[in-house]
């Protein structure tokens, strides 16, 4: 499946069958000589009253993940399409919590992501004092770097450039991941403002690399332009593989996420 291009391999297991080991993961992702995926997806039996399912998530280099935006849509179409959830409005478990999800229509669902957390030790991001709009800090070989950080149940680093296109994804994003800033890494998204109701985005994934979409480095970008005065409070994100519609009513509020959902292919591994 894929949401707005973001692409996932998803694996039933609530028969109670463990998880996919790091190699396995691996090796499902390798466009090569795998089925090729961003991230695995474990649809699992709820872990809370109420919700129903859970779904782990698990980067195509075999780490585990604690969120995707993304993923949860396509989890919600994969129960809704199996005839688990016959209702507009139902719960998913995810390893960040439990998130209300809207069933739209034409393959479209809203998720409620979460309140985001701006404190520097809940990111996490390795430095002292209270939450700050913006951080600064020099990297070896590109120098100095102005960034937004923030928590959507995964962290989050956020760049305002002037021109995506040009943005330097490829080199920054792994040298911002692996500057002993963020020490759980995090995904590192580039944001272009349009207008107050637009903006572009691309996102370098801690354990995928650059991405087509990122669910919640939507909801990270907009959450941290908000708090610039740069965004009003209901965005249209717009990346490469498609677009996503970001609403954060008030800061006290849960960020929602609306965007597509799209089947591909089932199959079974013989590997």
């Amino acid at each position: 499946m894929h949401g707005a291009g973001n692409d996932f391999v998803l694996l039933d297991l609530r028969d109670g069958t463990p998880p996919p080991s790091p190699e396995l993961c691996r090796a499902l992702a390798d466009r090569h000589a795998g089925v090729g995926c961003d991230q695995i997806l474990t649809i699992e039996s709820a872990r809370t009253p109420g919700a129903l399912a859970a779904y782990g998530i698990w980067n195509a280099d075999g780490s585990p993940s604690s969120q995707c935006g993304n993923g949860a849509r396509c989890v919600a179409a994969w129960l809704v399409r199996d005839g688990a959830a016959g209702e507009a409005r139902f719960a998913l478990d995810s390893p960040a919590g439990t998130h209300a999800v809207d069933v739209l229509g034409e393959g479209r669902f809203r998720v409620a992501m979460g309140v985001p957390r701006f404190a520097p030790g809940q990111v996490p991001l390795a430095v002292d004092g209270p939450a700050a709009d913006d951080y600064e800090a020099t990297l070896a070989g590109i120098g100095r770097v102005r960034f937004g950080a923030v928590s959507m149940g995964n962290p989050h680093a956020v760049l305002e450039v002037d021109d995506i296109e040009a943005a330097p994804v490829a080199t920054l994003g792994p040298a911002l991941q692996d500057s002993g800033l963020f020490p759980q890494s995090a995904n590192i998204g580039f944001a272009q403002v349009i207008d107050r109701g637009r903006i572009r985005l691309r996102v370098y994934e801690r354990g995928a690399g650059e991405t087509l979409a990122c669910g919640s480095g939507a909801c990270a970008a907009v959450a941290v332009l908000v708090r610039r005065g740069r965004v009003e409070r209901e965005v249209a994100v717009s990346l490469p593989g498609g677009e996503l519609h970001i609403a954060w009513p008030d800061d006290a509020a849960q960020v929602a996420m609306a965007g597509p959902t799209a089947f591909v292919f089932e199959g079974e591994w013989t590997g």
